[in-house]
């Protein structure tokens, strides 16, 4: 085919493709019930804007709910970590208790026993 008829083919298809894409512009801009000043018209652009902004807004705080919870953590880390070593703290304390009690009734009974015995003689 001749390149001078292929380029016009698709000057052509182009200008008709532009021309289609304004007249139906131009028909929505003439549409009334596209019209935005219509009460109807005009809810739902305010109800969508107002439920885009809620979207917005919701999405804004759950990045900075997020982001905080994210800061946060290190702090959280450590007061697991801390609450842990004053657990083991606590049951290393317990365990030393109970192992003094432990040895100080052993000493009693030796010492009961050597006044036994020594009453005994």
């Amino acid at each position: 085919m001749n390149p001078r008829v292929t380029a016009a083919n698709t000057l052509r298809r182009s200008v008709r493709e532009a021309t289609a894409k304004s007249d139906h512009a131009a028909r929505l801009a003439h549409d009334p019930s596209l019209d935005p000043t219509s009460d109807k018209q005009a809810e739902m652009f305010q109800l969508s804007s107002t439920t885009a902004e809620a979207r917005r807004t919701a999405a804004h705080t759950s990045t900075q709910t997020r982001r905080h919870h994210m800061q946060l953590m290190p702090e959280a880390l450590a007061r697991v970590h801390t609450q842990q070593r004053l657990q083991e703290a606590e049951h290393e304390r317990l365990l030393r208790a109970f192992q003094l009690k432990r040895r100080a009734e052993r000493a009693s009974l030796r010492a009961r026993r050597a006044i036994a015995s020594a009453l005994m003689q």
